[in-house]
């Protein structure tokens, strides 16, 4: 199976070699040009949840883009790629549990190499506070669960539990630190004065084309 910029260059290359401009493989897949323009510079990752619209766009088989050898495994099921439907999280009502109906604002589906474990949410980013992480408009994929490790990106609830936000985090003693990407945001500090409470664990982001 090809990595990320194997895959990427297999694409360009394969809309070259059919006189393809980017244009018109943005008209072809639905896909915003300035998205194929970031795939193709390697700024993002390509989004294999939408290997199929390339490959009906590229008159070629999903198995081709991702390099599946023809005397090997066929199907993304066989490769072990697994669609989960995930809930889209938006303003989390006062109390209620993350998942709870009145929570969720509509679904994605993400591919993933095998079963992934726990409860998983997704959150529709919103701000440049994490970029170039996590830019504007991306959608982050979060387990739940009510502790992250120093340095790992977590969805936390703040605002009194009403909003999300997405930040690295630092234990400093009784604190929590809520650390930006962007330098020209400052930490938010959470103690009993200011509290908040982890969501979940992001453990996969994905962009909007």
């Amino acid at each position: 199976m090809r990595s990320n910029d194997e895959v990427v260059e297999y694409v360009n290359n394969l809309r070259k070699k059919q006189g393809m401009s980017i244009n018109e493989l943005a008209r072809e897949t639905g896909l915003a040009k300035s998205s194929l323009s970031r795939y193709f510079n390697k700024t993002r990752g390509f989004p294999v949840n939408k290997v199929n619209v390339f490959a009906k766009a590229l008159h070629v088989k999903p198995e081709d883009i991702l390099g599946v050898a023809p005397t090997g495994l066929k199907t993304i099921d066989e490769l072990g790629m697994h669609p989960v439907k995930i809930p889209i999280i938006g303003t989390i009502a006062c109390g209620s549990p993350i998942l709870a109906d009145q929570n969720i604002i509509g679904y994605t589906t993400e591919l993933f190499d095998g079963q992934p474990e726990g409860a998983l949410f997704a959150l529709k980013c919103q701000g440049d506070s994490m970029e170039p992480k996590i830019p504007d408009n991306a959608t982050v994929i979060v387990r739940v669960q009510p502790t992250v490790e120093d340095d790992e990106i977590a969805a936390v609830l703040v605002d009194d539990d009403e909003e999300a936000t997405l930040k690295r985090i630092k234990h400093i003693g009784n604190q929590v630190m809520l650390m930006p990407e962007n330098t020209k945001y400052d930490p938010i500090i959470l103690n009993k004065e200011n509290p908040g409470r982890i969501l979940g664990k992001v453990i996969k982001v994905s962009y909007d084309l």
